[in-house]
């Protein structure tokens, strides 16, 4: 029995699924407790994903040995595969339903110390989106925070995200877990920082969508974005737009604005997410509840910040120039 499953008995919990935090102060408890859970899960014949940022991605390389090389362990820099926290939870979802027949053991380290405040935001998000989306499932997430370099808040968000908790060479239920629910409300509540003063807003409509492209096409090119990035930034912003006219009410404005070394687009309109995880789980071909184009955002996008209000929908999109 596996760690996680020993949780799952002590929690006495009918659900197959595991999400603990690991919270580690130095490399020696990074490597007992990520290296540990990785061998105990290969030796059990489990699928394993591990991703997280490179220098501990190299360190439990070396850790593992000949064991990284395991057909059985998929090895991911989270930098990259997680450069858009909104793009994480599909790409572990995948993971899991490449292996049917055998519990997905999935390492998982979303946060780090140079991640933006408006990444934490959406990285919060994931975490606690993470018990819906998989929930009934057999499976564990394994999610380290490194105590020496993360601020306070952010552990005190990891206690509210993980049923389960690993510190101190101990395992316990979080007193502080919180339904994914209400934490995505609270992202949701977060303000936005206000685009720059003056920034123009172009309002859109049914049969706008070639006139909203030109005009981010136009001015992605004045700001330097090159290809194909500015292609990718463009069909975002479409799919945004055409959201809005599906679902936002018919009409919205867009707002374009350079941010140091980023393109933002910001789409506004008065629609509602009615669906928790809409735009966080690769959807169907049938699909037709505009979570398509949600999740084209983010697989497009280096960061995509959504608030979801009583008064309507806000998404920024943020697309780096390398």
């Amino acid at each position: 029995m596996t760690r996680s499953e020993h949780a799952l008995t002590e929690r006495g919990s009918s659900d197959p699924f595991v999400h603990p935090a690991l919270f580690y102060r130095n490399p020696g408890e990074y490597l007992a407790g990520v290296g540990g859970f990785v061998g105990g899960a290969l030796d059990a014949g489990d699928p394993v994903l591990v991703a997280v940022p490179g220098p501990r991605l190299e360190m439990l390389r070396e850790h593992l040995g000949e064991t990284a090389s395991a057909e059985r362990l998929t090895l991911v820099d989270m930098t990259d595969f997680g450069r858009n926290p909104g793009r994480i939870l599909s790409g572990l979802r995948d993971f899991a339903d490449r292996h049917p027949d055998r519990p997905a053991r999935i390492v998982g380290e979303p946060i780090w110390a140079r991640r933006s405040p408006a990444e934490l935001v959406e990285a919060t998000r994931h975490e606690a989106l993470i018990n819906a989306a998989f929930t009934g499932r057999a499976a564990t997430v394994l999610c380290p925070y490194d105590l020496s370099e993360l601020p306070e808040r952010v552990c005190a968000d990891a206690r509210r995200t993980h049923p389960v908790l690993w510190e101190d060479g101990r395992e316990r239920a979080s007193r502080h877990y919180a339904d994914p629910r209400a934490l995505s409300a609270e992202c949701d509540a977060l303000p936005l920082a206000p685009p720059p003063a003056r920034t123009p807003a172009l309002a859109f409509t049914t049969g706008d969508l070639g006139e909203v492209r030109h005009h981010a096409d136009a001015w992605a090119g004045e700001a330097g974005l090159g290809m194909p990035r500015r292609g990718d930034f463009v069909l975002a912003v479409a799919e945004a737009a055409a959201n809005s006219i599906a679902h936002g009410g018919g009409h919205g404005t867009l707002r374009l604005w350079p941010d140091g070394s980023r393109c933002v687009a910001e789409i506004r309109d008065g629609g509602h997410l009615t669906d928790l995880l809409a735009g966080r789980r690769r959807p169907t071909l049938d699909s037709a509840d505009g979570g398509r184009g949600l999740w084209m955002m983010h697989q497009l996008c280096d960061l995509v910040e959504t608030r979801a209000t009583p008064t309507g929908l806000t998404v920024r999109l943020h697309m780096r120039h390398s």
